[in-house]
């Protein structure tokens, strides 16, 4: 493990936890960055937000945020720390807002010509027939605002978009159907290079052995495979990543996240949305993606907490 000057951080919380309906998978993320960060010395604290009043985080002198979904993940908690004054990891107020908006984060892909699938907001007056006609079958339908899978549906058969629609629109009432692109899963963690700007780490080809890389398959089965590497040409590899790089900051972020992306059958990518808290288990992407690029696990928090500013 490297050599580090521990003093230099300060007192430092990680926010975990939370009210998010991504909380247990939080909790689990939190309790490993902790364990990483005690164990080099640095004087860190779990803080669940959900317990503690916020402003009881004026006693730190940086924060490690670990939260997912809505109150950590959506810029509230950055709005909140930026008010505090605490210099936190991660995207700041708007990159996290837009980034937790899958429907503005593709509108706004879009206008920099990052290549998406094609979507449709859907509500509950919208003509479901005409856009699985538009889109084609089977396609996903997904609240836009909430993540690891939560509300997703595969529409397989025609007439499934209404039904579809009712159960992601209980996560969120803003929800789009997107094309399906059956070529293979994959994602592109980016971090802190140390320099002052960012990395791309490995890609890593997601392999679910259920219908897609659902909530079981990402913290709960342990059949699902992670290739890295991931199986492109190097070419490819280095063109994605690339684009990943742009895709990140097009949306404004800062600190690190991570990109998924599809192939289709033809070998074309699309970028699928952006993570700007991902998680910290032992199932998750970036840590197996650093690991592949020689960086250790005590070694990605520290990097990480290393970027934590204000704003």
């Amino acid at each position: 493990m490297d050599n580090i000057n521990s003093q230099k951080f300060g007192k430092v919380a990680v926010l975990l936890g939370g009210k998010s309906g991504e909380r247990e998978v939080s909790l689990k993320s939190g309790a490993a960055v902790l364990a990483a960060l005690q164990a080099q010395g640095i004087d860190a604290h779990g803080f669940d937000p959900i317990d503690k009043p916020l402003h009881d985080l004026e006693i730190f002198d940086r924060v490690f945020i670990n939260l997912h979904g809505r109150f950590g993940e959506d810029g509230c908690m950055q709005g909140a720390l930026e008010m505090l004054h605490i210099p936190y990891t991660g995207s700041g107020v708007m990159a996290s807002a837009i980034g937790m908006d899958k429907w503005r984060t593709k509108l706004l892909w879009r206008a920099m010509n990052v290549v998406t699938p094609d979507f449709e907001l859907v509500t509950a007056t919208s003509d479901f027939k005409a856009i699985e006609q538009k889109l084609g079958l089977p396609l996903f339908v997904k609240p836009a605002n909430e993540g690891s899978s939560i509300g997703i549906s595969k529409v397989k058969e025609a007439g499934g978009l209404e039904a579809a629609y009712k159960i992601a629109a209980e996560a969120d009432p803003l929800v789009i159907a997107e094309k399906y692109v059956g070529g293979g899963e994959y994602t592109v963690g980016i971090i802190p290079d140390g320099e002052g700007d960012y990395t791309a780490l490995p890609i890593i080809r997601i392999v679910p052995k259920n219908e897609f890389y659902d909530f079981e398959a990402k913290y709960l089965r342990n059949d699902t495979e992670y290739l890295c590497p991931c199986g492109l040409s190097t070419e490819k590899e280095a063109q994605i990543q690339q684009e990943a790089l742009l895709a990140f900051r097009a949306i404004g972020c800062e600190g690190w996240g991570r990109v998924d992306f599809l192939m289709d059958d033809a070998g074309s990518h699309y970028f699928l949305e952006l993570n700007t808290s991902p998680g910290m288990t032992d199932h998750s992407l970036v840590p197996m993606a650093a690991k592949a690029a020689g960086i250790s696990f005590e070694q990605l928090v520290v990097r990480i907490l290393e970027s934590a500013s204000v704003g």
